[in-house]
C-alpha cells in the first residue's frame, strides 16, 4: 500500500515538473523564475560592484534598446499568434508563416528606429556608448522572432522548453561575465557585448522549434494576416502599455539622468523586480490556459490567480521595504544605498501593475483585448 501511495505521489510530481496540469505549468514557470531572478541578481550584482554606478548606468543605455524596441513594435502579434492558434488549429502552418513575415518587417524598422532615436535620446553619453547603442540594434530581429514564437510555444503547452530558452540566456551571461571577470576584461563594453550575444541562441532555438513544428507557409497569406491584424490591432493597446510600464521608465531616465544615477536607479529596479516572479508565472500559464474556455470559467480562473498571487507578492513587499536599505548594502556595496527611496516606491508599483496584468488576463482570452 505504501510504495502504491508512493508511485502515485511521484506521478503526480512528474505531471508537475513536466508541466502538462494548468497547476504543474505554473509551478513549473515559477521555478524556472525564480532560478532566471536568481541569475539576473547574480550577474546584476557582478556588474555592479564591479562597475559602480557609473559604469552600471553605460551598461543599462547600451543594452536595453534592443528588447525596448523590439518589444514596442511587436505591436500584440505575440498574442494574436497564440489567441489564433488556439482558435485555428487547423490553420497553424499559415498563421505561424504570416507571424514570421510581420515579425522580420518589424525586426527591420526596429534596428532603423534604433539607429535614428539613439543619438537623440543619449546625448550626454560619450560617443562609443552611443555607437555601441546603435550596433547593439543588430540582434534586434532575432530577438523578436524569439519573442514572437514564445507565444507559439505557449499555445502548444511546451512549457519544459519554453522555460529553458528563458533561464538559457542570463546563465550564459553569467558564464561571460565571470570569465571576463577572471581574466581582467571586464567593462561596460565586454559586458554589454556578453548580454547581448547570451540571447541569441535561445531565440535561434525558438525559431528553429517553431519552424519544425508548424512547417510555416505563405499559403493563404492575406488570410491568415487579417486573422492575425484583426486581434493585434486590438490587443497592441495593451500589449503596448504593458511593455511601456517594464521599460518606459529606463527609457526616459537613460534621457535625464547622467550614468552614475542611471546605475542606481537600475539596480533600485532590478531589485524590485523580484516581486514579479509569481505574478509572471501565473499570467505566462493563465492566457493560454483560459483562450477559448467559456466566460464564466476565464473569470473564476482569473479572479483565483489574481487574489492568490496579489497576496502573496504583498506580504513579500512589506518585507522588501522594510529591508531595502540593508538589502542594497549588502548586495551591492554602500555605493548604492542612495536608490533606497526609489527602491520602495518601485516595490509598492511591482504588486500593483502585476496584479493588474493578471485581471487583463480575462480580456485577452475573451477576445477582448
Amino acid at each position: 500500500m505504501k510504495q502504491a501511495k508512493m508511485m502515485v505521489a511521484l506521478q503526480s510530481l512528474g505531471r508537475v515538473l513536466q508541466g502538462k496540469s494548468g497547476f504543474g505549468a505554473v509551478v513549473q514557470t515559477l521555478l524556472a523564475n525564480a532560478f532566471i531572478l536568481g541569475l539576473n541578481l547574480g550577474t546584476g550584482i557582478l556588474t555592479a560592484r564591479l562597475l559602480g554606478p557609473a559604469g552600471r548606468g553605460a551598461l543599462a543605455a547600451m543594452i536595453l534598446w534592443p528588447q525596448f524596441l523590439s518589444f514596442l513594435l511587436a505591436l500584440g502579434l505575440p498574442s494574436a499568434l497564440l489567441y489564433n492558434l488556439k482558435l485555428r488549429p487547423k490553420e497553424s502552418d499559415t498563421l505561424v508563416g504570416a507571424a514570421s513575415v510581420m515579425g522580420a518587417v518589424m525586426g527591420v524598422v526596429a534596428i532603423l528606429a534604433g539607429v535614428l532615436l539613439i543619438p537623440l535620446w543619449l546625448r550626454q553619453y560619450p560617443v562609443e556608448v552611443v555607437r555601441f547603442a546603435q550596433f547593439a540594434m543588430l540582434t534586434a530581429p532575432v530577438g523578436l522572432l524569439g519573442l514572437v514564437f514564445n507565444s507559439a510555444m505557449q499555445a502548444r503547452d511546451a512549457f519544459t522548453l519554453y522555460n529553458l530558452t528563458r533561464y538559457l540566456p542570463p546563465l550564459l551571461t553569467l558564464f561571460w561575465l565571470v570569465l571576463l571577470m577572471a581574466t581582467h576584461q571586464l567593462t561596460p563594453f565586454s559586458s554589454a557585448l556578453a548580454y547581448l550575444l547570451a540571447g541569441l541562441p535561445a531565440s535561434l532555438m525558438i525559431v528553429g522549434w517553431a519552424w519544425r513544428q508548424y512547417r510555416p507557409t505563405l499559403r493563404a497569406f492575406v488570410a491568415a494576416l487579417r486573422h492575425l491584424l484583426s486581434y493585434s490591432l486590438r490587443s497592441g493597446g495593451i500589449d503596448l502599455l504593458n511593455t511601456l510600464a517594464l521599460h518606459l521608465d529606463r527609457a526616459l531616465v537613460i534621457g535625464f539622468l547622467d550614468p552614475a544615477a542611471m546605475g542606481l536607479y537600475v539596480v533600485a529596479l532590478s531589485l524590485s523586480r523580484v516581486l514579479n516572479v509569481f505574478q509572471a508565472a501565473v499570467t505566462t500559464v493563465l492566457f493560454p490556459k483560459a483562450s477559448g474556455r467559456p466566460k464564466e470559467e476565464v473569470v473564476a480562473l482569473t479572479g483565483q490567480a489574481a487574489r492568490v498571487s496579489t497576496a502573496v507578492t504583498a506580504l513579500a513587499a512589506v518585507a522588501l521595504i522594510l529591508l531595502g536599505q540593508q538589502a542594497l548594502r549588502l548586495l551591492y556595496t554602500s555605493d548604492f544605498t542612495a536608490a533606497t527611496a526609489v527602491f520602495r516606491l518601485l516595490v509598492a508599483e511591482a504588486v500593483l501593475s502585476g496584479s493588474a496584468w493578471i485581471l487583463a488576463q480575462a480580456f485577452m482570452a475573451l477576445d477582448r483585448p
